[in-house]
């Protein structure tokens, strides 16, 4: 039987996470690298599924709701949406492994208008492993879609972060309290 294991690193770009990134949150996301690769080689190892939701735009959509509220980020094939750093590299090592595989989405969840629910349900995934960034934004509304789907959470508060402190310290209260997630 396979793993009942996944994890998601979710949003872990140059955009959100570069010096220069268009959306970044900086140095807190940049110290998330060890522990991301870190456990994204830890759950390969063991035959766990890695999962990489990663955000995707075009620039002035006017018909997406993002565009009123955030500039112009991941977009398509720009330097903005390649993985960062260590993450990149370790991805480029791994991505023809089938236990590992990136996929688009529009939305802060990783749910939403993907076919993520039905990938785990396939696979028998009934814990998913969350890290990457925004925490109180994508890694937020993917843990709410995730409990209310019936998953089993694990947050690695070593391997997630804002750039609002404020909303990564509500959102690590708000995993634990009221999605019964486990923070390790």
């Amino acid at each position: 039987m396979p793993t009942t294991q996944a994890l998601l690193v979710i949003d872990y770009t140059n955009d959100f996470v570069a010096d220069q990134g268009a959306l970044t949150c900086g140095q807190p996301g940049q110290q998330l690298a060890p522990a991301i690769v870190s456990l994204a080689e830890q759950m390969r190892s063991n035959g766990d599924w890695v999962l990489l939701p990663t955000d995707v735009h075009t620039p002035n959509d006017p018909y997406h709701p993002e565009s009123q509220l955030f500039p112009p980020h991941n977009v398509r094939d720009s330097w903005g949406r390649e993985l960062y750093g260590p993450l990149k590299d370790w991805y480029n090592d791994h991505q023809t492994e089938t236990t590992v595989w990136q996929f688009d989405k529009t939305r802060y969840s990783s749910f939403a208008g993907t076919d993520l629910d039905l990938r785990l349900r396939e696979r028998h995934v009934d814990s998913l492993h969350l890290v990457g960034v925004c925490t109180d934004i994508c890694v937020l509304h993917t843990a709410v879609d995730a409990y209310n789907l019936g998953y089993q959470l694990v947050i690695h508060e070593n391997a997630v972060a804002s750039f609002d402190p404020v909303g990564h310290a509500w959102a690590l209260r708000h995993f634990k309290n009221t999605l019964g997630a486990t923070i390790v």
